[in-house]
């Protein structure tokens, strides 16, 4: 009953890791709402009064969620340059509150200063939220001269209290969260095995769903490795070990990745393409019937399903020697004479599970340590012999930006300076007393985008996460009533809810924050149903506003920030695999591990970026199929760039792995070709062509008669040139680059 127990929270855990990585939602969540509490507690025992205990409550929310730092003495730092800006601000609004045109044109050069200020990172940002919160904190509770004393203590009270969750409470550390989020990988690891499981399972209804669950297994997993590389460096004290976490976690995301082809493969008459996994909504291969395929079929799922066991288990305590000759077995495949008799797809997916079981081994002596070696077999040894040959070789070892109005930032703020100027005069029309609500969503709409596209979509998720949170405002004030505690935990609840839900659903987010203003203006006795509509009007006003001025005022085009952003993933592509077969080829070893990373962060830049134009109510159907096929073609270019610099990292260590100086020729038509796209793409008049010709295997056929053609590395090498080709080559048609006459 106890391992029972113990089994079921474990699954929970894991579920619980792999859904929140670093459980960084939760503790945003729990932090806020801890900070609130703690200061609504506080301000009691001070007898406080209502309109002071919802001041409280907001000025501690401000203080907790603006600071942004990772390390604990820079957020102590900004927490404590935030109150004298707090207390500026609100004497400020305090004092301009009678004076209407100094008090619009002060609120427009701080929201100009509030957003220009994150140019100087996130104690720029961070002041800069505080300033413009705390100012909108006075028109909210309409701050008067005279009460200024009373406010300066409550805003005091907030910052303390913040303080006291943040590194009291709830403390969080660097290396506290990068371990979470090891775990977190571990456990998206398991599921996605147990997504390629299924895969491997499924029947002709089912087998769509299936890979969609594995295109987003692949896809959480991928996210999860992001976040542990922005997270290594405050999270170790060694580089050296960062470095080693490093490449553990692409080895295991590369392994998994490749697998999942595999099996792809593994289960159809043909080889499966590598877009497939890229593209939402490509149709699976249908299964073929191979001679043999079924009883090897049967010996695959065992072993996926202990390769899973491997993820999740470490090879120790009761279970691990059986374990460990699980271990033994998998990593046994990666040599020919242990692969099970099947069709050669299948047994490509055998030895897939190998790599995979060697990746899993690597990660855990880079994550927990060295592993008991009493049950290795001789494949386990020489796995592990491998891993220490690579750990050793593992040293510890820019670009002119824009200036003036060019600048993100300085765009940014006159955008946004000029949005809130139209909101705020629109907003006087509408309402005197209620014009800042105009003001906050122009504000709003302008953070953390970077296009008029992203802009238009934040705006109208605002608007319906809006509508959506009047409705329960409603309701929720008929049921609270004047029970003044009851609201306050509920408020509790939706700000909780608010952070919880804001990384997944922005919709969801103004929901929850619609609602809990609902609750605070019955607190404050100002609740009716006009003012509820009336936040309505404010929201869809300001939001109008926001993209008026980002389509009028130094505009970015959608088009024209994901061209930039193309030609970036473009170049970062080309380095990678360059690079890569450099090194394959001969060359000076170079550091791959963060030109792959920085590939990985450009495109996840453009997939956000793209987001306007892929959203299901973009009207421009065409566009958004072509803008998902293009952001799938260049996932499937970054996996074989990573599979080509993995290969590359193993150069110096694995005698096995031999140069070959052939590569360089393999590699100039595609280098071309990415060179020509990225150039008309960045000046649609470039008279630039793509290559077409012969296989990229056959170009490194040797002239002298008798030479060996190539080994099993070189020809694994091969075929993710070659798919590199084929996908660079497909995105020329969308991109509109012609293809040149073949030489004669």
């Amino acid at each position: 009953m106890k391992a029972a127990g113990r089994s079921v929270r474990a699954r929970l855990r894991d579920r619980g890791a792999a859904s929140d990585p670093g459980l960084l939602r939760l503790t945003a969540g729990l932090r806020t709402v801890g900070a609130i509490a703690l200061t609504l507690a506080v301000l009691t025992l001070l007898r406080a009064d209502v309109t002071h205990l919802v001041a409280g409550a907001m000025a501690a929310m401000v203080s907790t969620f603006a600071i942004r730092e990772k390390q604990r003495g820079p957020q102590a730092v900004t927490l404590a340059l935030g109150l004298p800006v707090a207390l500026a601000s609100v004497s400020l609004g305090a004092l301009l509150s009678s004076r209407v045109v100094a008090g619009d044109l002060f609120f427009v050069a701080l929201i100009f200063c509030a957003v220009y200020g994150r140019r100087f990172g996130d104690r720029g940002t961070a002041l800069g939220l505080i300033g413009f919160q705390i100012y909108f904190l006075s028109l909210f509770v309409s701050a008067t001269v005279s009460g200024l004393p009373r406010l300066y203590g409550v805003i005091v009270v907030a910052f303390l209290c913040s303080a006291a969750v943040r590194f009291v409470l709830v403390p969080e550390t660097p290396e506290g969260i990068l371990e979470r989020l090891r775990e977190a990988f571990r456990a998206r690891l398991a599921q996605l095995v147990s997504a390629q499981l299924e895969l491997l399972d499924a029947g002709p209804d089912d087998v769509d769903e299936a890979l969609e669950n594995v295109r987003e297994g692949t896809a959480r997993l991928h996210e999860t490795a992001l976040m542990i590389q922005g997270r290594l460096e405050e999270g170790t004290s060694d580089e050296g070990v960062a470095r080693l976490v490093q490449r553990r976690i692409a080895d295991a995301e590369i392994a998994a990745e490749r697998l999942g082809l595999l099996l792809l493969t593994a289960r159809s008459a043909e080889r499966a393409d590598t877009l497939t996994l890229h593209l939402p909504g490509a149709p699976a291969p249908a299964a073929g019937r191979l001679p043999g395929r079924d009883e090897a079929l049967a010996t695959l799922r065992r072993d996926l399903q202990a390769l899973r066991a491997l993820v999740l288990r470490p090879v120790a305590g009761s279970s691990g020697t059986a374990l460990s000759h699980v271990r033994n077995r998998l990593l046994g495949y990666r040599d020919e004479e242990n692969l099970p008799p099947a069709p050669p797809a299948v047994q490509d997916a055998f030895r897939g599970i190998g790599e995979a079981a060697r990746a899993v081994l690597g990660l855990r002596i880079a994550l927990d340590g060295p592993q008991d070696d009493s049950d290795d077999s001789p494949a386990t040894a020489r796995s592990r012999e491998e891993l220490d040959a690579e750990d050793a070789v593992l040293d510890a070892e820019e670009e002119g930006e824009p200036t003036g109005l060019q600048r993100p930032t300085t765009r940014a703020a006159v955008q946004v300076a000029v949005g809130s100027s139209l909101a705020m005069v629109g907003g006087e029309f509408l309402s005197s007393q209620r014009w800042y609500w105009a003001v906050l969503t122009c504000w709003i709409v302008f953070i953390n985008t970077a296009s008029t596209g992203e802009i238009l979509v934040k705006g109208y998720r605002r608007l319906l996460g809006t509508v959506l949170g009047v409705v329960a405002g409603i309701v929720l004030a008929g049921l609270v009533g004047q029970h003044t505690w009851t609201a306050f935990a509920l408020v509790l609840v939706f700000v909780f809810a608010m952070f919880y839900t804001a990384p997944l659903s922005y919709t969801l987010m103004s929901f929850f924050v619609t609602a809990a203003l609902g609750l605070l203006y019955t607190l404050l006795h100002t609740y009716s149903l006009s003012v509820l509509v009336l936040r309505v009007e404010e929201t869809a006003l300001g939001a109008a506003c926001g993209v008026v001025a980002a389509a009028l005022v130094l505009p970015v085009r959608t088009d024209r920030r994901t061209n930039e952003l193309l030609v970036t993933v473009l170049d970062r592509l080309a380095d990678v695999t360059e690079t890569a077969v450099d090194q394959l080829s001969g060359g000076t070893p170079a550091e791959l591990l963060d030109k792959a990373r920085d590939l990985d962060q450009a495109l996840a830049d453009l997939r956000a970026a793209t987001q306007p134009l892929t959203h299901p109510i973009t009207p421009l159907r065409a566009r958004r199929d072509t803008a998902r096929y293009v952001v799938a073609l260049l996932e499937t270019c970054a996996y074989h760039a990573r599979s080509l610099a993995a290969t590359a990292e193993l150069l110096p260590t694995h005698p096995s792995i031999a140069a070959d100086p052939r590569l360089r020729r393999a590699w100039r038509r595609t280098g071309h070709n990415i060179a020509a796209i990225s150039a008309r793409v960045a000046d649609e008049h470039a008279e630039v062509a793509i290559e077409r010709g012969p296989s990229i295997a056959s170009l490194l056929e040797s002239d002298v008669p008798g030479t060996p053609r190539f080994g099993r590395v070189t020809d694994r090498v091969l075929r993710h040139l070659q798919r590199l080709d084929e996908s660079v080559t497909g995105l020329a048609r969308p991109l509109g680059v012609p293809v040149a006459a073949p030489k004669n």
